[in-house]
């Protein structure tokens, strides 16, 4: 009998029960293409001699079918259970949100809000004073803004405060922060001319002073904040540099990057500069980041003098950098919770990853590798190891953490971990010495039955 006379038609897979469930989430065209495609590659696999038990089955094509359209139009964007330990993972989004900043763009969202509007006095008022009170609250600066990520704050200030004038900067700070923008094509894009002084490893405060002249505008400081050099350096001090500035009539701006409003030393990390004391310094603008440290939503912050502020307000690349309402409710949210810092270590969820305590994670890691050794086939060690903040900030500062080591009888480590990101929930670990590594500082424990659930289904075919 000719197999393909046994091919049933589109109208009958169309009839079928799990079919006509998708025709309920489904628009009808998607549903019947998905068909015609499942029909298409039964022939081609008919045509290529492959054996086919009996007559093609219309509920068996329909499970392909619904099997393809859910795979082929679920979203792209999902959520993925962070195992690797590192807190600021940029591809995953960076460090989720607090609740309350969660909700509170929530709820931006889902109604109207008073974005640019005073509601005292009915009259219209700038989208920044959702922040502004609280960033100056937080830093000691005399106002601030922002933009929508640090980027955009670094040309915004630079073209507002210094376009075609020169700016100083030393060798050892033209950076990239990731994605090739560099300092110096940031400067050309601002319209601000470069100036750097000195070497990559030493840079001095006669450096600054021999290159100022009649073109200056400003005096800039980057912070590394994804690399470090050690041995023979030699930087100059922002109290050194405001002082140099004020001698010569020159603004001082601070990029300091990766954005902590509270001392990081608490963790054990060092060197890591903190607003607030940036403008105590005595910088006339600080540059920073809402998404790393901060535990905020994506975002460019500028503090600092109130004329300067008013100034980068007034570009017009404001409105093309300007953040959205829910940015907004989510970065006040955020700032909100700073006010009270012992809060803010608690709720906020980078923070809180990065202050749990060695003890702790080791008990969680003992805890996931009991349950892991009870699935077939599975081993599982508990390992002591190191993990970093991730980001681009605090490279060369290792976190002491314990992982657990997993390792499946009758899969690589590259293959489990390709079954673990590929399903659902999407887990994603880290590799380490042929077994997967899984680190539980950035595993929320509300996730670890998910998790678990997920490793029991990746090592299930085999």
């Amino acid at each position: 009998m000719n197999p393909f006379r046994q091919i049933p038609s589109v109208n009958d897979v169309l009839a079928a029960e799990a079919v006509t469930a998708l025709l309920e989430k489904h628009a009808h065209e998607q549903v019947v293409t998905a068909i015609r495609m499942e029909l298409d590659d039964l022939r081609g696999r008919l045509a290529d001699g492959e054996p086919v038990n009996g007559q093609p089955k219309v509920a068996d094509i329909a499970n392909r079918v619904s099997e393809r359209l859910n795979k082929e139009l679920r979203p792209k964007l999902r959520l993925v259970i962070n195992a690797t330990g590192i807190v600021l993972h940029t591809n995953l989004g960076r460090a989720p949100a607090a609740e309350a900043a969660a909700r509170a763009a929530y709820e931006a969202a889902r109604a109207y809000l008073n974005l640019e509007l005073e509601l005292e006095t009915g009259k219209r008022s700038s989208r920044q004073s959702a922040i502004r009170e609280w960033v100056c609250r937080l830093t000691g600066a005399e106002s601030a803004t922002a933009v929508n990520n640090n980027a955009a704050a670094t040309v915004i200030a630079l073209r507002a405060l210094c376009q075609g004038k020169e700016v100083i900067i030393s060798r050892g700070q033209l950076i990239e922060i990731g994605g090739s923008f560099r300092i110096p094509e940031i400067m050309a894009v601002s319209g601000a001319v470069l100036r750097e002084v000195g070497t990559t490893n030493i840079t001095r405060p006669a450096d600054f002073e021999r290159a100022i002249g009649p073109n200056t505008a400003a005096l800039m400081q980057v912070h590394t904040s994804n690399y470090r050099i050690s041995g023979f350096t030699e930087s100059v001090p922002l109290p050194d540099l405001v002082a140099l500035g004020k001698k010569h009539g020159l603004k001082v701006i601070d990029d300091i990057g990766s954005g902590a409003l509270i001392d990081f030393a608490r963790f054990g990390f060092r060197d890591e500069p903190v607003a607030r004391d940036s403008i105590a310094a005595g910088a006339d603008l600080v540059l920073f980041s809402g998404d790393k440290l901060l535990g905020g939503p994506q975002a460019g912050i500028l503090a600092g003098k109130k004329e300067f502020i008013q100034k980068v307000e007034k570009d017009p690349l404001m409105r093309a950098f300007r953040l959205d309402k829910m940015t907004l409710a989510a970065l006040e949210a955020t700032l909100r919770l700073y006010l009270n810092a012992e809060k803010a270590l608690v709720e906020v969820p980078g923070l809180r990853m990065l202050g749990f305590s060695s003890d702790d994670l080791k008990q969680r890691a003992e805890s996931l590798a009991a349950r892991l050794r009870k699935i077939d086939g599975l081993s599982a060690e508990v390992i002591e190891d190191v993990a970093y903040v991730g980001g681009g900030s605090l490279p060369d500062q290792p976190m002491k953490t314990w992982i657990v080591a997993v390792a499946a009888k009758n899969q690589s480590d590259a293959d489990l971990a390709l079954r673990l990101r590929t399903g659902t929930p999407a887990v994603l670990g880290r590799l380490r010495e042929g077994k997967l590594a899984l680190d539980l500082r950035t595993v929320f424990p509300a996730q670890e039955d998910d998790l678990m659930e997920a490793i029991r289904l990746a090592t299930a075919a085999y």
